[in-house]
């Protein structure tokens, strides 16, 4: 619904308001007055019963002025005689008014006001009306303005807290998407830059005895930095909402095999065991699922048990439990190539069952650890990897494990269940 509309309905509901009170105001003046033992009000008083009333009809764009023309209306009603009746109506709507729309020591300085000007009436009332029926009229002013400003006041307040949650919230939900575009910039530059780094170096070191080696790591080097800049131009176009950017698949456990050779050809060695049942089937998936694993399997590597059984029957992953698993593996190998050693070796192993994916990077590498703050062990130099990919299973709500294996090495073992409320 347009802005517009629910304010032209509040207007409508206020002016139905200040005419409802004031129409009982001008119908039950009358009978107030007979129960009081007082005359019939004359037509001052019903002026003063509208003056009271109509104003109400703008008590919520302009609550203070509408309050002091309210009050000094009730006050002179009063103050000349007038039997208490309906008109006190009207100052309730004009005290509840301020006390819920304007700053606690502005509600509190106009009720005060009110309070005030009761007194004086009611003081000037006694002396002049030479009796003590007066002087209950400040108590029951009293009665009449306290109570909807305490009730004022507490609507007020809950209003505000509940602002404050949902300020909160954004906050919150602001929080969790720049730390999850941290997540994807790391995983996708970060990456990108170590093998870069490590083919530079294999690079300068083969430079001059085997100027071929030097060229393939230079043509890997150029390979993968288009990679990464691909990789960050979706992320980025994701960001910025082009409708393209949705429609662009999104890399998973099929991309496995070709990162596996990319790491293979900056000198890692890497074996991979991965289910097949997780791995689309490239004759129904098109060219894109061919060009994913096509460099893999022709590629032979000592000791490598890559994924095998190509009439599994393949069962499809939740996008975000696809995308989980490939960045686990993705930063778990970066992470192995930066901090391992030279001499180290990495083995990924993709298990599904019918209720989670085990995705598991073990290797032989450094087993060197330092207390991370949080109970559990990380390799010197680590930054925000595990920390990132812990918030990923996390947020479907499974687990990941990450600290030094008992022969020798380190592993990292996260458990992503497929059936979740965000999987």
């Amino acid at each position: 619904m347009p802005p517009a509309e629910p304010r032209r309905l509040l207007l409508w509901v206020d002016l139905v308001v200040a005419a409802l009170v004031s129409a009982i105001g001008i119908v039950g003046s009358g009978p107030a007055a007979l129960n009081q033992g007082l005359p019939w009000p004359d037509p001052p008083a019903y002026g003063l019963v509208l003056a009271a009333c109509v104003p109400l009809a703008l008590r919520r764009r302009h609550p203070l002025p509408v309050l002091a023309v309210t009050g000094l209306a009730i006050l002179t009603y009063l103050g000349l005689g007038y039997a208490f009746g309906p008109i006190l109506f009207a100052g309730v709507l004009a005290v509840y008014a301020v006390a819920s729309r304007c700053p606690p020591r502005t509600a509190l300085s106009a009720v005060t006001a009110l309070l005030a000007g009761a007194a004086v009436v009611a003081g000037v009332r006694s002396v002049m009306a030479a009796d003590t029926a007066w002087d209950h009229l400040l108590s029951s002013t009293a009665a009449w303005v306290v109570v909807p400003a305490a009730v004022g006041v507490t609507v007020r307040a809950r209003h505000e807290f509940e602002a404050g949650v949902r300020e909160e919230q954004v906050r919150r939900v602001l929080s969790e998407e720049r730390l999850a575009i941290a997540q994807e910039v790391h995983d996708v530059v970060g990456h990108g830059l170590a093998v870069i780094a490590m083919q530079a170096g294999v690079a300068l070191h083969v430079l001059d005895r085997d100027p071929a080696k030097a060229r393939e790591s230079l043509e890997a080097i150029r390979s993968t930095s288009k990679e990464a800049l691909d990789g960050l131009r979706s992320e980025l176009d994701a960001l910025r909402g082009h409708a393209d950017a949705a429609r662009r698949p999104t890399v998973g456990l099929a991309d496995v095999p070709a990162l596996v050779e990319r790491m293979r050809s900056t000198g890692l060695p890497v074996t991979l065991d991965l289910d097949p049942s997780v791995v689309p089937d490239p004759a129904s998936t098109g060219t894109r699922s061919s060009e994913r694993t096509g460099s893999s399997e022709r590629t032979g590597s000592p000791g490598r048990t890559d994924s095998h059984g190509a009439g599994a029957h393949h069962v499809r992953l939740p996008t975000s439990v696809d995308l989980a698993a490939y960045r686990i593996v993705q930063e778990s190998l970066t992470n192995v190539l930066r901090h391992a050693g030279p001499q180290a070796t990495a083995h990924v192993r993709v298990r599904r069952t019918a209720d989670e994916l085990l995705v598991e990077i073990s290797d032989t590498g450094r087993g060197e650890t330092v207390h991370s703050g949080r109970g559990e062990t990380a390799r010197p130099g680590r930054g925000h990897g595990i920390e990132g990919m812990r918030r990923r299973a996390e947020a479907l709500g499974g687990t990941l494990e990450a600290g030094p294996r008992p022969g020798g090495g380190y592993v990292v073992r996260a458990h992503l269940p497929l059936k979740g409320p965000t999987a």
